[in-house]
């Protein structure tokens, strides 16, 4: 045992000591939008191929037991952002207009004050840009929300869910004659605006990215890129070309598509020695899947649920240069960590020092992620459902829990007060289907205990407010898309 943790204390040391020797690491992010633990083929979907991330996969590491810190998209992208958890910020479910905000308790937007990864990175020398989906403010009729570049973007390219500079989706299916605009009112939100097929629109991102990466490597300034596409959220866009007869077809269609374009970016970076030896690229999902889409498989639940389903995430990290070559397309079943982490996991490797001022819920992870051990967070990891989703009709008719917790093996879920506790061993029973609360009464109390008091303070949101909503109910209105 003495012999092993030398060994990965060297491997690290190892690693950590060649990325100081070199110039500052750049790191590009790629955080897609609903999309399943199951969907990247090299994490086991049979129905549709990912070739381009499976090569970076096959030349990089798989990690199973990533976590986001929330089961739905604005909390989970604060978590990436911030380091920290989502609740502290208020945003605990997808920003929507003002009213649906004030009436779930969440902020209209990220505070500009938090802490975020990119300014920390900006005032240490890189460049920094975001290119896709931001919604964390800026969205419906909340127009007077900060800019993008407010939290620490040098650039910044969005769609129609955040302030600033934007790409627009058209719509066409087979038989249209002309193209449909969705979102049309989200001109008003920034310039300038582009209006593209939606099928095509990562391309754009793709495109604005690369041109940044271009810039910074003629500068020789490191950068770090968030790359996030809204491809696979619903609803589906594929090109006519390749339209599908149902709901599950056209995700694939759109995975597949995505995929390919992200291709590009992809390229780009294998292609110059100085970008692939220099260039840490992470890519995962910000939630799970909605149901009769993705896939979460194994797992139990979905997007909006805290079961694993709705907030497991593949993660693929790739750099050849900066990966240990000895974990080179490996699969990372041990290390459990969460989307907070990856800030502080990120500073670690590119030698940024983290301000006093700035406390992060995440913890350095970065051994795991390079590759010189199976290093896991310490601390559990918590999580608080989105205050509306009670449950989600017509994919979810069962009351939800309200909160969760993992602690090692052990995943506990309950209600706000504590009832209705139900613990699995996610070691021999990943799928969360044997109840083992009865069983082990005084874990159950103890993890009750430590999640209830985390969510006692925590800022509230109205989350015990809602019920669950009946099959049937009259009165209920389409959501929008988020």
């Amino acid at each position: 045992m003495f012999c092993r943790v030398l060994t990965a204390l060297a491997l690290f040391w190892s690693a950590t000591h060649a990325i100081a020797e070199r110039a500052r690491p750049n790191v590009v992010f790629v955080l897609i939008d609903d999309m399943g633990w199951g969907d990247f083929s090299c994490f086991g979907n049979v129905k549709a191929k990912t070739p381009e991330v499976d090569r970076l996969a096959a030349e990089g590491i798989r990690f199973s037991q990533f976590y986001v810190n929330s089961p739905i998209c604005s909390p989970s992208r604060c978590a990436f952002t911030t380091g920290q958890y989502p609740t502290r910020w208020r945003i605990t479910s997808y920003l929507d207009n003002r009213a649906n905000n004030e009436r779930r308790g969440v902020a209209q937007w990220l505070d500009p004050s938090a802490p975020t990864l990119a300014r920390v990175l900006q005032r240490a020398g890189y460049a920094t840009g975001h290119f896709g989906k931001w919604h964390l403010g800026g969205q419906r009729d909340v127009d007077n929300a900060p800019a993008i570049t407010e939290y620490g973007f040098d650039e910044s390219l969005t769609n129609f869910e955040g302030m600033g500079a934007k790409l627009l989706p058209l719509t066409l299916k087979p038989g249209d004659t002309q193209p449909g605009k969705i979102w049309a009112d989200a001109e008003r939100l920034g310039r300038p605006f582009t209006w593209m097929q939606r099928s095509e629109i990562t391309t754009g991102f793709v495109d604005a990215a690369i041109k940044f990466i271009d810039q910074a490597a003629n500068k020789k300034q490191p950068f770090y890129i968030n790359l996030w596409p809204d491809d696979v959220h619903g609803p589906w866009w594929p090109p006519v070309s390749k339209w599908g007869n149902n709901k599950q077809e056209l995700y694939l269609a759109v995975l597949e598509e995505m995929d390919r374009q992200l291709g590009k970016l992809f390229g780009h970076l294998r292609n110059s020695p100085s970008l692939r030896d220099n260039t840490l690229v992470m890519i995962c999902s910000d939630n799970g899947p909605e149901p009769g889409a993705g896939s979460a498989s194994p797992f139990r639940g979905s997007k909006t649920t805290l079961y694993e389903g709705g907030v497991r995430s593949p993660l693929v990290v790739w750099g050849p240069g900066l990966v240990n070559a000895g974990a080179s397309g490996s699969r990372n079943d041990t290390s459990v960590f969460a989307a907070m982490d990856i800030p502080p996991s990120l500073l670690a490797i590119t030698g940024v020092a983290t301000p006093s001022e700035v406390r992060w819920d995440g913890e350095n992870v970065s051994e795991a992620l390079v590759g010189a051990g199976t290093v896991s967070r310490r601390a559990p990891i918590f999580w608080r459902r989105p205050p509306d989703r009670k449950n989600w009709l017509p994919h979810v008719v069962e009351p939800l829990p309200d909160l969760a917790v993992r602690e090692g093996k052990w995943k506990l879920l309950c209600d706000y007060d504590g009832s209705r506790p139900a613990l699995y061993d996610l070691e021999s029973d990943q799928a969360e289907s044997k109840d083992l609360a009865r069983e082990h009464g005084d874990i159950t109390d103890r993890l009750v205990k430590l999640v209830t008091g985390w969510h006692q303070a925590m800022p509230q949101d109205n989350g015990a407010s809602f019920r669950a909503e009946r099959p049937g109910s009259k009165g209920k209105k389409k959501r929008p898309e988020k």
